[in-house]
């Protein structure tokens, strides 16, 4: 299983997510405050992801620590209330 920081990160704020994996590349989908995100990770010369968890209608790539990096800005939002 790839994206395991990332994972671990959604799983702590409690955020429902979706992954598949193609290529070994993971691909993680999830909703926050009613915004549709992804973590769509590649791997073409150097391996990243595909973002759009900084602004939600705007992707970008985050290469180098790319799992610690969009793990950190996910714990870094507010705790989902349970129901």
């Amino acid at each position: 299983m790839k994206l395991q920081m990332v994972q671990n990160a959604l799983k702590q704020k409690n955020i429902k997510y979706e992954y598949t994996e193609e290529d070994d590349c993971g691909s993680l989908d999830f909703m926050f405050r009613g915004l549709r995100f992804h973590v769509w990770e590649y791997h073409d010369e150097v391996w990243g992801a595909e973002t759009n968890i900084y602004e939600a209608g705007r992707s970008q790539d985050i290469e180098g620590d790319y799992e610690k990096e969009i793990a950190a800005e996910i714990l870094s939002w507010p705790d989902m209330i349970n129901n």
